[in-house]
């Protein structure tokens, strides 16, 4: 029995959720998202509230229904509010310069790092060590972010590299000397 599927997707004014088969079409301010929904889960849309209708019986339908809900979720909120993920550069002489679609990493190597971002995604840099990404898809955002994350992924003795900023990094003691 999936909890998550039956609670209601609140749909806010200014939304438009519309269903096309299998196929839901989320439009907001800020986007327009498409998802297409597995052949065992249906939604239905009345009242500004989307619910989701599943077999209960069968356990791949129950789980699909709770990871359906998730998304048209995330669809709606992403279209009129949007998300943020916010990268921390840490170590000497790691910077970050956002120009347009461009980013431009100095991460110690011996080249600068450039990541193109998609058209979804909008990068700022409101200081040299912080990378903020906005989008309204979250998926996306969560896969540029991991992406941008693994030019320089932290290490465990100094904490050095690319974080999220609510990443904790469990710190790692330095070898002892042998005879002391």
């Amino acid at each position: 029995m999936s909890r998550i599927a039956k609670n209601p997707v609140p749909v806010p004014a200014g939304v438009e959720v519309s269903f096309d088969g299998n196929l839901v079409k989320v439009s907001g301010s800020k986007g327009k998202m498409e998802f297409m929904m597995p052949a065992s889960v249906s939604a239905n849309h009345a009242n500004e509230v989307v619910t989701i209708a599943y077999d209960e019986s069968s356990s791949t339908s129950t789980a699909l229904a709770g990871t359906t809900r998730s998304l048209i979720n995330n669809m709606v909120i992403g279209v009129t509010e949007g998300f943020t993920k916010t990268l921390i550069l840490v170590g000497v002489g790691y910077r970050a310069k956002a120009e347009g679609k461009k980013l431009e990493l100095t991460l110690g190597f011996s080249h600068p790092v450039f990541y193109t971002l998609p058209e979804e995604v909008e990068v700022e840099t409101p200081s040299q060590t912080e990378v903020v990404l906005k989008s309204y898809n979250k998926q996306v955002l969560g896969q540029v972010a991991a992406e941008i994350r693994a030019f320089r992924p932290p290490e465990p003795y100094k904490g050095k590299g690319v974080k999220y900023s609510d990443e904790i990094i469990r710190r790692k003691e330095a070898k002892k000397a042998a005879g002391a």
